[in-house]
């Protein structure tokens, strides 16, 4: 392709994920928040399982956030997990060419949400730019997504 014949830009989003656990294991939560910087619409989404570990509704929030796109985005994915974005920048390449075994030669812990990921990411279209959030630190969109995850964890520690 020449430099005349760029690809088509895509539509730029911002997603702020947050996974949460009361115990861990326990009642679990994630979220995430979509922003539409062209539009200024934004999508807060959060949801809970009754028995998970944090590093669960971690991978779940960006699983389910990257599922809400409907189509091919330029994602600036902003996480304050470093299990999620080192998992995603450093590990993953080396888990499938050990057939998801760690370096120690263990099975990868949540395999299948490393899996769902991979395919989301590698699959979807998007071209992602992953950023580290220190949690609890003041970052509006963190924060807020930490909320919406602890609201989680309280929807799935309610009887259905």
């Amino acid at each position: 392709m020449s430099e005349a014949e760029s690809p088509a830009p895509l539509p730029f989003v911002q997603l702020y994920t947050d996974g949460a656990c009361s115990g861990n294991p326990g009642p679990g939560g994630w979220a995430y928040i979509l922003k539409h910087p062209a539009s200024g619409k934004v999508v807060e989404v959060s949801g809970g399982e009754a028995n998970s570990t944090n590093n669960r509704m971690e991978l779940m929030a960006v699983i389910m956030a990257l599922q809400a796109l409907k189509r091919p985005c330029d994602v600036m994915l902003h996480v304050d997990s470093q299990y999620v974005l080192k998992g995603m920048t450093e590990w993953l390449q080396g888990w499938k060419a050990k057939g998801w075994r760690t370096a120690g030669k263990q099975p990868v812990k949540n395999v299948d949400l490393w899996q769902e990921l991979d395919a989301l990411v590698n699959g979807a279209g998007h071209r992602i730019e992953w950023h580290w959030v220190r949690g609890h630190n003041g970052d509006p969109g963190n924060e807020r997504a930490d909320e919406l995850a602890n609201q989680g964890v309280l929807s799935a520690q309610r009887p259905r």
